[in-house]
């Protein structure tokens, strides 16, 4: 009598540890699933903030590119007046140096 009873267990003790085994199979694959779309979610976020950070530094070499032109162009602008100055200069002394010669 004392083995159909430990068969019966047995038997219940097998079906309880299957049953078991399906459970921690599904919760390995969830804690797998999620395990998985937190790291993809972590991907995403990094490949945004490094686009961010890429389109933020292409903004800052386009406005130093911008600058680096205004400055190109102001001092260009300079040297013009500059030396238009200086023609004039050199114009009003080679006239100032003919007339005293003719004075002489």
């Amino acid at each position: 009598m004392r083995m159909p009873i430990l068969a019966g267990m047995a038997i219940l003790a097998a079906t309880g540890l299957s049953a078991c085994s399906e459970k921690t199979q599904d919760n390995l694959e969830n804690t797998g699933s999620s395990i998985g779309n937190d790291m993809s979610r972590a991907v995403d976020d990094a490949g945004d903030a490094i686009g961010n950070g890429l389109d933020d530094a292409g903004r800052a070499i386009d406005n130093g590119a911008d600058r680096v032109g205004d400055a190109t162009d102001n001092a260009a602008a300079d040297a013009r007046r500059e030396g238009q100055e200086a023609k004039r200069d050199m114009g009003d002394a080679l006239q100032d140096a003919g007339t005293d010669l003719k004075n002489d």
